[in-house]
C-alpha cells in the first residue's frame, strides 16, 4: 500500500496541490508567529509583553484558522477517495490497508509542505520582527531569537493535525461493507458526527460568551483596550465554529433557495447538488465563512477604535501601536483565508469528473454542466456571506456598544459589501477555473 500511495500521488495533482498549498502557507504563518514567541524569552519589559501578545495571543488566532483550513482541505481530499477505497476493498484490500494508504499519502504531502513552510518562516519570522522594530513597536535593544525549536514545533503541529484529519476521513471512507461504500460514494448524504457538532457549537458558544463579557465586564473597565481583548477574537472563533457546522448549515439554508434556481436545467442541477452533496460543497463554504467573519468583524472593530478613542482615553499613547498590530495580523490572516477560498474551490470541483461524465451521458450538455458548477459556487458563496456577516457581529456589535456607537457602527459599513464581493469573486472564479477540465 505504501508503493501504491506514492504512485497515486502523481495521478491526483490537483488534490496534492491543494493539500500542499494549505500546509505550506499554514506552516509559514504559524511558524513566523511562533518565532516571535521564542524571541520573547530574551526580551524584557514592554518588548517582551508585546512579543508574547503577537506570538501567543495573535498567533493563537492565526493558528486556529490555519489548523482548521489544513484539516478541512485534507478532509475534502480524503472524502473524495470513498469510491476508490471501496473498489480497492472489492479486489481484496483490507480496510486498515486502505486507511493506511490514505493517511500515508496525506502525511507525505504535508510533511514536505510543512518543511518548506518552516523554511519560508525562517525568513518570514525575522522579517516580521524587523517590521515591528521599524514601526517602533519594539526597541532596538531586543534581538531576534527564533530558531529551530519554534519552526519545528509549528511544522510538527500542522503535520500532526493533517494526519489526524486524514485518519478520521479514511475511517469514513472504509466504514461498512465495500458495496455500501460504493453506494455512499454516489449518494454522499449523511449527517455530521456528534463530536463535530459539539466542537462547532462549543466554538460558537465561546465566541458569544466573549461578546457578552465584552458588554457586561470588560467594556466597563478603566482600561480602554480591555474590551478589545475579549471581543477581538470573537468573530474568528464564531466563524470557525459556523464553518465546522458548514455541511448542516448548507443543507438547511440551500433548500429555500432551490426554487430560485430551478427554472433551467443548469439551475436544477445546481440546486439539487447543493443540498444532495452538501457535505462535499461545505468544503468550499467553510473558508468563505471564516474570511468574511474574521475580516469584517476585525476591520469594523479597528474602525470603531480609531473614531472613538481620544487622547484622554489613551494616556499611554498605545493606540497607534495596537492599530498597526491589528492591521499587520489582519492582512496576513485575510490573505491566507482568501487563498484558502480559492484552494478549497479547486479541491472540491477538480475531482468531479466521474459525476459530470455520468450526467453528460444522461443528456446534460457541457455548457449546462459548467454553468451548474458556477451556480453552485454562487449559491455557496451567498450562504457563506450570510453566515460570515452573522459571525462578524460577535466582534463588531459588542465593541460598538461599549464604545457608545450603538448596535450598528457609525462608519465604514462599506467594508462588509466590499469583502463579501471579494469572497464571492474568489469562490465563483475558482470554481469557474477548476470546472473547465472536469466538465470538458
Amino acid at each position: 500500500m505504501t508503493a501504491l500511495a506514492l504512485r497515486s500521488l502523481r495521478h491526483r495533482l490537483p488534490a496534492v496541490a491543494a493539500t500542499f498549498v494549505a500546509a505550506l502557507l499554514g506552516t509559514a504563518m504559524m511558524a513566523s508567529f511562533a518565532t516571535l514567541l521564542e524571541s520573547a524569552g530574551g526580551a524584557s519589559g514592554e518588548d517582551q509583553e508585546l512579543l508574547i501578545i503577537m506570538g501567543g495571543v495573535v498567533g493563537g488566532w492565526d493558528a486556529l484558522i490555519v489548523l482548521f483550513s489544513v484539516a478541512s482541505t485534507v478532509g475534502i481530499i480524503a472524502d473524495q477517495r470513498i469510491r476508490e477505497a471501496s473498489l480497492l476493498r472489492t479486489i481484496g484490500a483490507l480496510p486498515r490497508q486502505v486507511r493506511a494508504m490514505i493517511v500515508y499519502e496525506a502525511a507525505v504531502v504535508t510533511v514536505v509542505a510543512a518543511a518548506a513552510g518552516a523554511a519560508i518562516a525562517s525568513i518570514g519570522g525575522p522579517a516580521l520582527f524587523d517590521a515591528l522594530q521599524r514601526g517602533n513597536l519594539i526597541t532596538s535593544s531586543s534581538t531576534y531569537a527564533g530558531g529551530p525549536a519554534s519552526l519545528l514545533a509549528a511544522a510538527g503541529i500542522v503535520a500532526l493535525v493533517s494526519t489526524v484529519a486524514a485518519g478520521i476521513s479514511s475511517r469514513r471512507a472504509t466504514r461498512g461493507p465495500a458495496a455500501f461504500s460504493l453506494r455512499q460514494a454516489e449518494v454522499p448524504a449523511r449527517g455530521l458526527r456528534w463530536w463535530r457538532v459539539a466542537i462547532g457549537v462549543g466554538l460558537v458558544t465561546s465566541g458569544l460568551v466573549s461578546a457578552v463579557i465584552t458588554i457586561t465586564v470588560t467594556g466597563k473597565s478603566d482600561d480602554a483596550y480591555a474590551a478589545m481583548q475579549t471581543s477581538g477574537s470573537a468573530s474568528i472563533v464564531v466563524g470557525v465554529g459556523l464553518a465546522t457546522l458548514a455541511p448542516l448549515l448548507l443543507r438547511l439554508l440551500a433548500r429555500p433557495l432551490r426554487p430560485l434556481l430551478g427554472g433551467s436545467g443548469s439551475g436544477h442541477l445546481a440546486a439539487l447538488n447543493t443540498t444532495r452533496r452538501a457535505y462535499l460543497l461545505a468544503g468550499m463554504l467553510a473558508p468563505v465563512i471564516v474570511l468574511i467573519s474574521g475580516a469584517v468583524g476585525t476591520l469594523l472593530m479597528v474602525g470603531i477604535d480609531s473614531r472613538t478613542l481620544t487622547a484622554a482615553g489613551d494616556p499611554e499613547g498605545v493606540g497607534d501601536t495596537i492599530t498597526t498590530i491589528n492591521s499587520v495580523v489582519l492582512g496576513m490572516v485575510c490573505l491566507f483565508a482568501a487563498i484558502m477560498v480559492v484552494n478549497a474551490g479547486v479541491a472540491v470541483v477538480s475531482q468531479r469528473r466521474p459525476e459530470l461524465d455520468r450526467l453528460w451521458r444522461l443528456g446534460a450538455t457541457s455548457d449546462q454542466l459548467r454553468t451548474s458548477i458556477v451556480m453552485e459556487a454562487a449559491m455557496v458563496a451567498a450562504i457563506g456571506i450570510l453566515l460570515g456577516l452573522l459571525g462578524s457581529t460577535a466582534t463588531a456589535v459588542p465593541y460598538s456598544i461599549v464604545r457608545h456607537e450603538g448596535l450598528i457602527p457609525n462608519g465604514q459599513l462599506w467594508l462588509a459589501p466590499l469583502i463579501a464581493g471579494l469572497a464571492a469573486v474568489l469562490a465563483v472564479g475558482s470554481a469557474w477555473g477548476a470546472q473547465r477540465r472536469p466538465a470538458r
